[in-house]
């Protein structure tokens, strides 16, 4: 119990304002239930937010229950909120995206705290792994991303079930953790056991630490990627193609052809996110980056984004690269 108080304190003393109010994203599970369980002893004003999928039978009274805990434990105030789960990106995606959104619209400016722990983490990390995205894919889950606080990410699940078997408190066993058709219940049940057994234990522990450290290095590289993406902004040339801006910004090829590769993909992706582009994969920013450092005449490159009648297309235009809207219909006759 002293482990999880602790974590929460050291959270809250870096990141949370004296007096300041948090929500806490409690499903009943074992480590949202601890996480609640210390916050309430820990910070002042504590919220919790229980959020009802509504995807299995029963699902009310597991959240009914979760917020009767929540009182119980101390917490100020416990509200029950109910989602609509739609389909895109598969059932996980979904689930992920409703609840967020849910806690997102019902926090009232508070952080939320949830109760991601150090196996989470490994587990992230290894499924960023499997991306194969960068270094950014592997950074893991940030201790705090606005409104987003995370304060178990050095706590093991097993303490936090621990935390609750001292507490006399029976946590949900939600039965799609246990279900082998999410990716991430194989990792936890399959991958990661067998990890620990091969290698020798205490891999959940590395991935933890890679984590933090590709996160703090990625920082810096993010500050100076923002300088390289802030110098190397020039005003576009007036265009005339259908459906393009004029004056719209463009970045030097120049400055971005003499800069380190990873500070210049960086400010790409950075410069490309601000404009509009959406879904980026590392085919797409490489195909841009060619367009700096190994141009032969190659045409633009269609990126996410855009609206329902216009596709975002990056272009190598007069020594400036370009991120314009094109016609989604255009044709020749």
């Amino acid at each position: 119990m002293l482990e999880v108080r602790r974590a929460v304190r050291a959270w809250a003393g870096e990141y949370l304002a004296q007096g300041a109010s948090v929500a806490v994203g409690l499903s009943g599970g074992a480590d949202s239930l601890a996480l609640t369980a210390a916050a309430v002893v820990e910070i002042r004003h504590v919220d919790a937010l229980v959020v009802d999928h509504r995807l299995q039978e029963g699902s009310g009274q597991v959240a009914a229950d979760a917020a009767a805990a929540a009182l119980a434990l101390g917490c100020r105030s416990a509200r029950v909120l109910a989602v609509d789960v739609g389909t895109e990106g598969g059932l996980e995606a979904a689930a992920r995206t409703a609840r967020y959104a849910a806690l997102d619209a019902a926090r009232h400016g508070a952080p939320v705290l949830l109760g991601h722990t150090l196996d989470d983490q490994a587990e992230t990390v290894l499924l960023g792994l499997a991306r194969g995205s960068g270094g950014r894919s592997i950074q893991g889950m940030a201790a705090y991303a606005e409104p987003w606080g995370r304060p178990l990410l050095g706590v093991r699940r097993a303490t936090t079930r621990q935390m609750c078997a001292d507490l006399g408190r029976t946590p949900h066993e939600d039965p799609h953790n246990l279900s082998p058709e999410f990716t991430r219940v194989r990792l936890r049940t399959e991958a990661l056991p067998l990890l620990e057994e091969v290698l020798g234990g205490g891999v959940a522990a590395a991935l933890a630490r890679t984590a933090e450290q590709l996160r703090e290095d990625g920082a810096l590289l993010d500050v100076l990627a923002d300088e390289l993406l802030e110098a190397a902004k020039v005003p576009a040339p007036a265009a005339d193609g259908p459906g393009a801006a004029d004056d719209e910004a463009a970045l030097s090829i120049e400055m971005l052809a003499t800069a380190p590769a990873a500070l210049r993909r960086r400010a790409i992706r950075s410069w490309l996110l601000q404009s509009g582009a959406k879904a980026l994969t590392d085919k797409h920013l490489r195909a841009v980056d060619a367009l700096v450092t190994a141009w032969r005449g190659q045409g633009g490159v269609a990126v996410g984004g855009g609206s329902p009648d216009t596709r975002l297309v990056a272009a190598r235009e007069h020594g400036r690269l370009t991120l314009r809207g094109h016609d989604r219909c255009l044709r020749s006759d």
